[in-house]
């Protein structure tokens, strides 16, 4: 009788420790939430909607691995400009297919700037702003943000837009929506190469043309004296002639 009750007690127990809460938890630590996913720009685009033509031109030209080793790779953040698919169809037919290959990454990567802007730093923001597509000097890929009240503007030189959205942000991504296809001028508006400068004149040719003045200018004067000499000897041989003519006279 006393066996069975000390049984009876022992699960009693154990049947508490296990209903308290508070018990359980302390004896069996609940499992660490799971880590959040890599970030991944073309599905949050395509979360998004609206975004295919931009979305297709990021996976052809291999940018869209680029960005997703930039965002979990690394600290740096990244800003992104993302054209809607209206945007594209305001380009001239056949714009995109008569772009080499290399400027159609420069096209896509003109659209992402390698730090995080959030919406309130577009005011105080220095312009040009660098692209990953490279030097941001006059003629190449420049890119000037200006704000107006709560309007972003955007300008690359070809293309004017305004910011019309914000599509998705985390501290460390930062994705827009533009209405409009940002054109570099590099790709749509080069400038024709800086005129290659005059030769110099050797010093060796200039002094050759000197000395040929020179001869030039001496032979007047030389020409001069050779005619007054000739001039001297024949008015000899005349007073000569004369003189022999008068002695025969009187001979």
């Amino acid at each position: 009788m006393e066996h069975s009750l000390n049984i009876l007690l022992s699960g009693t127990v154990l049947l508490l420790l296990t209903t308290i809460p508070g018990i359980r938890s302390q004896s069996s630590p609940a499992a660490a939430p799971a880590p959040p996913g890599p970030t991944n720009v073309t599905k949050i685009l395509e979360k998004a909607g609206q975004f295919t033509v931009f979305i297709r031109l990021l996976k052809a030209t291999g940018v869209a691995n680029q960005l997703y080793g930039q965002l979990n790779n690394s600290d740096n953040g990244i800003t992104i400009f993302a054209p809607s698919d209206s945007s594209f169809s305001g380009l001239k037919a056949g714009t995109l297919n008569s772009l080499t290959d290399e400027q159609q990454v420069e096209l896509v990567q003109f659209h992402v700037i390698p730090t995080y802007v959030s919406s309130s730093n577009f005011q105080t923001i220095s312009n040009p702003l660098r692209t990953q597509a490279g030097d941001s000097a006059d003629g190449h890929f420049p890119l000037n943000v200006t704000t107006s009240g709560n309007t972003v503007n955007i300008t690359t030189g070809v293309t004017n837009t305004t910011v019309s959205g914000n599509v998705y942000s985390d501290g460390q991504l930062a994705v827009y929506q533009i209405d409009k296809v940002l054109l570099p001028q590099q790709v749509f508006d080069p400038r024709p190469p800086a005129p290659a400068p005059a030769p110099s004149v050797s010093k060796s040719k200039k002094k050759t043309k000197e000395d040929g003045d020179s001869s030039d200018d001496d032979s007047p004067a030389d020409a001069s004296f050779a005619s007054r000499k000739v001039g001297s000897m024949h008015n000899a041989v005349s007073f000569c002639v004369m003189c022999a003519s008068l002695a025969w006279f009187y001979l």
